[in-house]
């Protein structure tokens, strides 16, 4: 619950007179449990004077008082009274000028302005405009409507408009006075006048024709007299007008009647056609719902469906749009709505088979489980939701790989067996969060509105549809808005005319052609001609081309719709991109100032057609789509150009504007979406107060809530706590306050809720028994959430609508590029995307590559009417377009294309005849069983033949059957994996290049299955692609692997002929195919096929491979093991070349490296290298080098003999002989004959230490009196916390700094790791990294840190149980005790439980590790074991059971529980990950936080405190200026979240003694400089402490502390001694014996003992005359006797730059410079200017300034009294 308290004792009797209760952050009571919500950028807390007090509701809302009796009870549509201001500033309306600058503009300019426009807004409030502005905003309105390609911003508009006070008053008012306006000049303008206001209110009638047919029906009602009595008066109107009218009146009476019938609910109502061409009972495609219905899902009737006409011409251009509508949305929607009606029909199976639903597959549909609505996003594109879904049955998915959830996919959320249900498409697709179960789906926009009555308890089925919806989509959406008039080609396309007209922009006389860049090299250049005259063509030498190339660039030239075949080799590609060249090379022609348009159906197609375009225009291209993996393109997509850093300035300023005024919007509905789900999310964390319920509670129950409340009894504190909780709580005393917490938690998380019709027969609340008081409160919550929700739903909405908005701005820019493009190239689904850019880009010239692969849908909506020139390329004999319902294809002809349909019907298309890809052999198989002629290029003719195999064709035949893959239709085939990975290294040893080989295969699974057998090292390079993704690709050597090998004799694919010619035709050398033959040879193509192989002897069981080195062996290979014949490519003989260094080469056989010229000889290398005879001692391939041989040689420097290498003079030999010779210091010399003796002897030596101590050291240091060793004798003082101090004599300095105790600290924290701090009072938090996770995540803090709870939920589900819980929650369900059915990897059935992780021990195969007893039933034959995640040990479930359920007291108080994890019982690790056990441990959890709290202090103490941190470091001046870093540190360290209070107390102390050391260095910088000789004892001294303080072990203990006191308190003695000795340096030479006395006893390195402490005080009692504190270095007796004696005035008296004072005479000023006689620093100055460092002694006589100054003068004079 959230807790605090009412401003006012009581509550009194509701109404207007009623005190206010409070401010904003005292909304919610929350003492009832641990932890109020605190939700992140509230900004609305105030501080309080303690943690009981502090109050947090939800964020922005305020409590409603005051309302009307009507309004209790309904549910959430009350609205408070008014709003405070929000401190925006007024926006001025738009103004006359600028409403007639936007008359000139274009309606797309002009509709962006006026709908990113406040100003409209606002100049729309006024209802009494004047008559010339109504005129005006009436014209520039109907300008902006002319705009069809920014449809949100036009629709976003037309709201504006529709909701303004000027169209529901002030039109109307104008209308009505139009009638008697006798100005002459307005009635001029009047026929025009109302044309622009009959086309308004046709517009706006158009777009919400539920929420503006009141307003318009009133106006056409004023405007019907108005016309008909201005005709009267002699106007001429308009001749449209009363056909407009009447046409709006009749749109009016129809709505107005359907609004009767109870059918317009919504603006979403859509307008039938008056000549539609639909079938009886079918409603115009225009009108149909790109989704299905819910008829759809239920009802068992066939859709209407006419077939693609492939024989004669369509009726008409409307029912040809409506053909392929219909036949494409059946496509998408047939799997879905087949798999649904399956999915119910399974539901109703599933009692009689016994298959649980969660297990069975479906074909057409995906299914995931308990799916639920997590939170909303706020993305680029609009509102998205996180939804988490079941993951755990999907565990054997791939997600990497999986064609699962794709971007834009389509799924069906549903609860209640599809009765209702939502569409949604997936935006975000994260592997790793899917396999989490977690993705984002955005709503459709009729989904949305049916959002806000989903609980987030809700469980969804949700249902993905196979069809790939994203490719639908754009398409469908773009067939309903093509207006049948505006199709191009419809001559062609719809009535299948074959006589084609040449382009209309070649008919303009004297239009020409220059060919020259695309002719044939060394050719004479031939003059521009025009290209509708034939004989003026340059043949085909000229061009470079051969005959049918030559007449396909002809055809596309000079037909406004061209169609080219081009079958495999032919060069399609090729004569694609002369056409291009031509195209663009005499782009004056036909551009008009619009690019050219090349469409791909796929991005790789794409990629390559315009990198061939890229080698001759270098640039103006525009690559549209971010699929790209072109390099080459890289700086020409369209995304990288928009995000140019100077892109956005060049953009005209209304796009700026309006950008920046949407994106503003949308920032804006970001955060109020943001306060809106916070305070959702605050209505389930406690008892709300009755201020936010009010309007919520009916008035009877109100009042009886309010009455009983003022009359309660003050038992337990009542002003604190609000009606509500009293009302809950009511039963309980105030002292039972934890069984309040755990009651109302528990209450909390039921959903169950009292009903209306009960709510209605309770009079008094408080009769109620507990249980029916909290229905009753749930009730009261749930109309809470229900209206929260809705308003939260408008928020979304619009931020959805702003979006929607924005991207249609970002399209606006993107069309500003495209515009400057001379090619524009994107894939078919982008050109459906892009549809509205590119009906206002106007392409005239578009060409189509891949045009047979691409549905007539696709092709038709890439077009705009103004396309003048169309080009198709393509071969329909290879790959068809790809239907998903293979009854539509077939049956219905939707997998013909445009480019088929047309030729089928005779339309002209010229094929290229002449292949130069494939060797003849290969060739062969395509003609004449696909193609009837095709024929060679003379260049294939010359290809060498394939090295190391006997043929360059061969069909390997075999009877490995083929397996199906798990998720989803394909297929793999490991035994032709295999052969086809061995194959491929065999070719790759023969010396090919791995870029010249590619392996196919026909489908994806054994696509995945290659990719995992072929290593990258091993085959880098190789290209393995499934057949349908390398059309119009090619490789020397192809490799296929056809995979179906079954019983039933299925081939699949296999028997699609289109499909057969694309993996025939991709090889130019080599083709090497495996597969079940005998199984193919049904299908006739195949057989075909076959019967041509046979006769050339190219198909077999098994590959003969050739070794071209001993061309008689050979290898039959007719699985994979047969290739280890020949390890080396080659065969099983050794390979016996006899190398240039004479060795034979040890490899087998091998035809790579022929020459061995890469080889490197491995045997030990036989040179001589000495005149010894001494060998080589390297490898044979090694470089020799000097001979290493190690040989007796005599050194002539000192006669030893010495092994020295052979080829070394022993001249330079260093000796390795013990040097003989005696150091100084009398030890033998420990260094080599050869080196030099050493200067620094090692020999270990005592000595004694300056603190007394004994040690060894070595010989040279024991002599170097200069610098003595650190004492390394243990320190052994026993500390204040009894242990004996770890450190040594020197590292505790000598006793005065003590290292910090290191014993082990024993205790077990509550997180249950063993505290790692040693000897500490009070264990500090956990340091080690928490250990809690659960299935979802890990926390990532430190142990000791609060862990958030994880909101995820629940995981914990089977099919008898679920919980529906969060994950940090305690489960609502119990453990489940049905025994596991799967089965293990053994063979043998798992004895574990139904929900629970299987167990990885087995009855049979661990019989002695499971049968082991422990608890005592784990003998028993039927015993079911449980195994912890934790550690991994296997116990028996019911003891298990026991065992945690021990000591497990639901009722006993928190505080008598022990507050601990569970552990195991054989190794007591304690049990943290545990699904079964989520309860008790989530339960323990809960507690550790409790306790983590109390150990790290509550956060808003802890805050308070860094800020008075703060604040006092601000003041550390000398921290602040001596220790800089330092300070910096500690700034930067109070600034960290989740600092604990005893960490802010470690920083407090170490803030104070820094301080305390920054004030000595102060002091030493400030007086010492001149103690040269005295000053290191002091500053070494200091910096001992420094470092003290900075120790990583320092934790400030009593010892620390202790020791930390007595050293300051030392070093503050010598301090001011030193200080006193330089203020007064003759005077301490005086008393020197005293003086040094005092100083031996503070620098000496003893302890400071209390006793020394009084020594030095008594000393100092003593120095206090001869020695005084002044700075003047005198007493203040002395000091006055001195200013008596000279007897200047104030001002006269100076100090030198190190403080001893001199006087000055006269006038005061410095006329003469001389030196001071303690220190001899330069003193006094020039003309009244003193020198630098001197200063005026303000010590001596008060005086602040000189006496000669003007400053010193004024001080003279009283001021505030002065006269003249």
């Amino acid at each position: 619950m959230i807790r605090g308290g009412l401003t006012n004792a009581s509550l009194h009797s509701r109404g207007i007179g009623r005190p206010v209760q409070g401010l904003m952050h005292q909304h919610y009571i929350n003492y009832l449990l641990p932890a109020p919500c605190r939700p992140e950028n509230t900004g609305h807390q105030q501080a309080s004077g303690s943690m009981t007090d502090g109050t947090v509701g939800p964020q922005g809302e305020e409590p409603q008082r005051g309302r009307e009796e009507g309004q209790r009870g309904r549910g959430g549509n009350g609205r408070g009274r008014g709003r405070g201001r929000d401190g925006t500033p007024e926006v001025r309306k738009l103004g006359y000028k600028t409403l007639e600058g936007l008359l000139e503009k274009e309606p797309s300019e002009v509709a962006i302005t006026l709908s990113s426009s406040t100003g409209l807004k606002n100049l729309l409030e006024d209802n009494m405009m004047r008559t010339d502005l109504v005129q005006l905003v009436c014209q520039v309105l109907c300008k902006a409507f002319e705009s069809r390609n920014d449809r949100k911003i036009v629709l976003h508009l037309a709201g504006i408009v529709k909701d303004s006070p000027f169209f529901q008053y002030g039109l109307p008012y104008h209308v009505n006075g139009m009638m008697s306006d006798c100005t002459q000049a307005r009635r001029e303008q009047y026929p025009q006048h109302l044309s622009n206001i009959i086309s308004l209110l046709s517009e706006v009638l158009n777009m919400f024709p539920h929420s503006s047919i009141q307003s318009v029906s009133m106006l056409v009602a004023l405007l019907k007299p108005t016309v008909n009595q201005l005709r009267a008066s002699g106007m001429d109107i308009l001749d449209n007008t009363d056909e407009d009218l009447e046409k709006v009146q009749g749109l009016v009476d129809h709505l107005q009647e359907k609004s009767r019938e109870g059918t317009l609910r919504s603006d979403n109502y859509s307008f039938l056609a008056a000549d539609e061409d639909a079938p009886p009972g079918e409603e115009d495609f225009r009108t149909m719902s790109i989704y299905p219905t819910i008829e759809e899902f239920h009802l068992d009737q066939k859709p209407f469906l006419r077939p693609n006409i492939m024989s004669q011409s369509f009726p008409n251009a409307r029912i040809y749009l409506d053909t392929h509508f219909r036949l494409l949305r059946e496509d998408f929607v047939r799997p879905l709505r087949d798999g649904v009606r399956e999915l119910l029909s399974v539901q109703h199976r599933e009692t009689i088979d016994g298959i649980p639903m969660k297990k069975r597959r479906f074909d057409d549909i995906r299914v995931y489980h308990d799916t639920r609505l997590i939170l909303p996003l706020c993305t680029s594109t609009g509102i998205a939701y996180k939804v988490q879904f079941n993951s755990r049955l999907l565990e054997f998915v791939r997600w990497e790989n999986s064609k699962r959830l794709l971007y834009g996919s389509l799924v069906c959320l549903s609860m209640d067996n599809f009765e209702t249900f939502l569409f949604a498409t997936v935006t975000d697709r994260d592997p790793k969060l899917l396999k989490q179960g977690q993705v984002n789906l955005c709503f459709s926009s009729d989904s949305r509105a049916r959002l806000a009555s989903v609980q987030p308890s809700d469980s969804f089925l949700m249902v993905e549809t196979t069809a790939y919806f994203e490719a639908y989509r754009y398409v469908l959406e773009g067939l309903k808005e093509q207006n049948e008039n505006d199709v191009p080609f419809q001559r062609y396309i719809v009535e299948c005319n074959t006589d084609v007209d040449p382009p209309a922009y070649l008919l303009v006389e004297g239009r020409s052609y220059d060919l020259s860049s695309i002719m044939a090299e060394g050719q004479e250049k031939i003059p521009p001609f025009n290209p509708l005259t034939p004989h003026a063509w340059p043949d085909e030498e000229k061009m470079g081309l051969d005959e049918s190339q030559l007449e396909a660039l002809k055809l596309a030239l000079t037909n406004e719709l061209a169609i080219i075949q081009g079958p495999p080799g032919t060069g399609k590609t090729y004569v694609g991109l002369k056409i291009a060249r031509a195209l663009l090379e005499n782009h004056e022609a036909w551009s008009n100032g619009c690019p050219m348009l090349v469409v791909c159906y796929t991005n790789h197609a794409l990629d390559q057609f315009l990198e061939g375009i890229h080698r001759f225009l270098k640039e103006g291209i525009v690559r549209v789509g971010g699929r790209s993996n072109s390099e080459t393109l890289k700086p020409f997509g369209l995304r990288e150009l928009t995000r140019a850093s100077n892109f956005r300035k060049n953009l005209p300023q209304h796009l700026r504007r309006a950008h920046h005024d949407i994106y503003t919007q949308m920032e804006a509905a970001q955060e109020l979406l943001k306060r809106q789900s916070v305070q959702l999310e605050c209505s389930l964390r406690g008892v709300l107060k009755e201020d936010f319920l009010e309007k919520y509670i009916s008035s009877q129950h109100w009042d009886s809530l309010c009455l009983q409340h003022c009359c309660a009894p003050c038992v337990c504190c009542c002003d604190e706590l609000s009606a509500t909780v009293l009302l809950m709580c009511a039963q309980m005393q105030g002292h039972q306050k934890k069984k309040m917490k755990q009651m109302a938690k528990k209450e909390l998380r039921k959903t169950s809720a009292m009903s209306e019709e009960e709510e209605r027969q309770i009079s008094n609340v408080w009769i109620l028994s507990l249980k029916d008081r909290w229905r009753l409160y749930r009730l009261w919550v749930l109309r809470y959430r229900s209206d929260l929700r809705t308003k939260a739903l408008a928020s979304e909405q619009d931020y959805q609508d702003a979006a929607e908005r924005l991207n249609e701005i970002r399209r606006r820019e993107d069309l500003c590029v495209l515009q400057q493009a001379r090619v524009v190239g994107m894939t078919t689904t982008g050109a459906a995307k892009y549809r509205q850019a590119l009906q206002e880009l106007q392409p005239r010239l578009v060409i189509v590559e891949e045009a047979a692969e691409v549905l007539e849908a696709h092709t038709i909506t890439t077009l705009s009417k103004a396309c003048q020139h169309l080009i198709l390329i393509g071969d329909h004999q290879q790959l068809r377009p790809s239907a998903t319902v293979y009854d539509l294809a077939k049956n219905f002809n939707l997998e013909v294309s445009m480019f088929e349909r047309l030729v089928r019907v005779n339309f002209p298309f010229v094929r290229l005849n002449y292949q130069h890809r494939m060797r003849p052999s290969i060739a062969r198989l395509l003609t004449p069983h696909i193609y009837e002629t095709l024929e060679n290029h003379p260049s294939v003719l010359e290809y060498d033949n394939v090295k190391g195999l006997l043929t360059n064709l061969f069909f390997v035949d075999h009877d490995h059957f083929e397996e199906e893959i798990k998720d989803g239709r394909s297929h793999q085939n490991p035994h032709e994996a295999q052969f086809v990975v061995a194959l491929c290294r065999y070719l790759l040893l023969q010396g090919y290049n791995a870029s010249q080989i590619t392996i196919l295969t026909t489908y994806t699974g054994q696509l995945h299955c290659l990719r995992k057998l072929m290593p990258s090292q091993k085959f880098a390079g190789v290209k393995v692609h499934v057949v349908d993704k390398y059309q119009g690709e090619e490789n020397d050597i192809i490799i296929l692997s056809l995979v179906r090998s079954n019983r039933q004799g299925r081939v699949g694919f296999l028997n699609i002929s289109n499909r057969v010619c694309v993996a025939l035709s991709r090889a130019k050398m080599g083709l090497y195919c495996i597969g079940n033959m005998e199984m193919l040879s049904s299908v006739k193509l195949w057989s075909n096929i076959l019967h041509t192989l046979r006769e050339q002897g190219q198909v077999g069981r098994a590959l003969t491979l050739s070794c071209q080195n001993h061309p008689a062996n050979q290898i039959l290979a007719s699985c994979s093991n047969d290739f280890k014949g020949a390890p080396e490519g080659g065969c099983n003989q050794p390979c016996d070349y006899r190398l240039d260094c004479g060795h034979v080469c040890t490899r087998m056989c091998h035809p790579y490296d022929a020459e061995h010229k890469k080889y490197k000889c491995t045997k030990d290398c036989p040179k001589v290298l000495c005149e010894l005879g001494h060998r080589c001692t390297r490898r044979c391939h090694q470089e020799c080098g000097k001979c290493q041989v190690r040989v007796d040689k005599i050194i002539p420097s000192c006669k030893h003999n010495q092994k020295v290498p052979c080829h070394q003079d022993p001249e330079t030999f260093v000796c390795q002989e013990p040097c003989q010779k005696t150091l100084p210091c009398g030890h033998p010399c420990k260094a080599t004959c050869g080196d030099s003796c050493t200067t620094q002897c090692m020999v270990k030596v005592e000595m004694q230490l300056k603190c007394g101590h004994m040690q060894e050291e070595p010989c040279y240091i024991s002599r170097d009196h200069k610098r003595e060793p650190n004492c390394r004798s243990k320190c052994g003082t026993t500390l204040k916390c009894g242990h004996p101090c770890p450190g040594t004599c020197y590292g505790c300095c000598q006793g005065r700094l003590h290292k910090a105790c290191t014993h082990k600290c024993p205790e077990t924290l509550v997180c249950s790791h063993r505290c790692r701090e040693p000897c500490v009072r009070d264990c500090p938090p956990c340091s080690v990294r928490c250990e809690n996770r659960c299935v979802h995540s890990a926390c990532m803090k430190t142990c000791g840190q609060p862990c958030a709870p994880c909101n995820e939920p629940c995981e914990w589900q089977c099919p008898h149980h679920s919980c529906t819980k969060l994950c940090h929650e305690p489960c609502d369900r119990p453990p489940c005790s049905v025994p596991c059915n799967n089965t293990l990897p053994c063979g043998h059935r798992c004895i574990g439980l139904c929900g629970d992780p299987c167990p990885n021990k087995c009855r049979i195969c661990h019989k002695d590790e499971v049968t082991e007893i422990f608890f005592g039933n784990e003998d028993d034959p039927d015993a079911c074991f449980i195994q912890l995640e934790d550690c991994k040990h296997l116990f028996e479930a019911t003891g298990m059971d026991q065992y945690m359920n021990l000591d497990e007291d639901q009722d006993a108080e928190l505080d008598q529980r022990a507050i601990r994890l569970k552990d195991c019982p054989r190794c007591r690790t304690p049990i943290r990950r545990n699904l079964r056990y989520g309860t008790h441990i989530n339960r323990s959890l809960a507690a550790i936080e409790m306790v983590k709290e109390k150990i790290n202090g509550p956060p808003d103490v802890i805050k308070q405190k860094q800020e008075v941190l703060s604040l006092q470091l601000r003041k550390k001046e000398n921290l602040k200026k001596h220790l800089p870093d330092k300070f910096a540190f500690l700034k930067e360290k109070l600034k960290t979240k989740d600092l604990s209070l005893q960490q802010l107390w470690h920083l407090e102390n170490l803030m104070t003694y820094l301080e305390s050391v920054g004030k000595l260095k102060a002091m030493q910088e400030k007086h010492m400089s001149l103690l040269l000789d005295k000053i290191w004892p002091f500053s070494s001294k200091v910096e001992e402490v420094f470092r003290f303080l900075l120790h990583p072990t320092q934790r400030f203990s009593d010892q620390q502390i202790a020791d930390l006191e007595r050293e300051l308190k030392r070093l503050s003695y010598l301090a001011e001694l030193n200080v006193r000795c330089g203020m007064s340096l003759i005077r301490s030479q005086v008393y020197s014996t005293e003086i040094q006395q005092l100083r031996e006893i503070l620098e000496d390195t003893l302890p400071f003992s209390e006793g020394l402490e009084r020594t030095v005080k008594r000393m100092f009692t003593d120095l206090d005359t001869k020695l005084p504190r002044s700075g003047l270095g005198i007493t203040d007796e002395e000091r006055e006797l001195i200013l008596k004696a000279i007897g200047l005035n104030k001002g006269h008296w100076y100090k030198c730059p190190n403080g001893h004072v001199y006087a000055i005479g006269e006038c005061g000023g410095a006329m003469e410079q001389s030196k001071c006689p303690e220190c001899d620093a330069a003193i006094g100055g020039t003309n009244h200017n003193l020198i630098q460092g001197n200063a005026v002694a303000t010590e001596m006589d008060g005086a602040e300034h000189a006496a000669w100054s003007d400053a010193a003068n004024l001080a003279n004079f009283d001021l505030q009294n002065f006269e003249e």
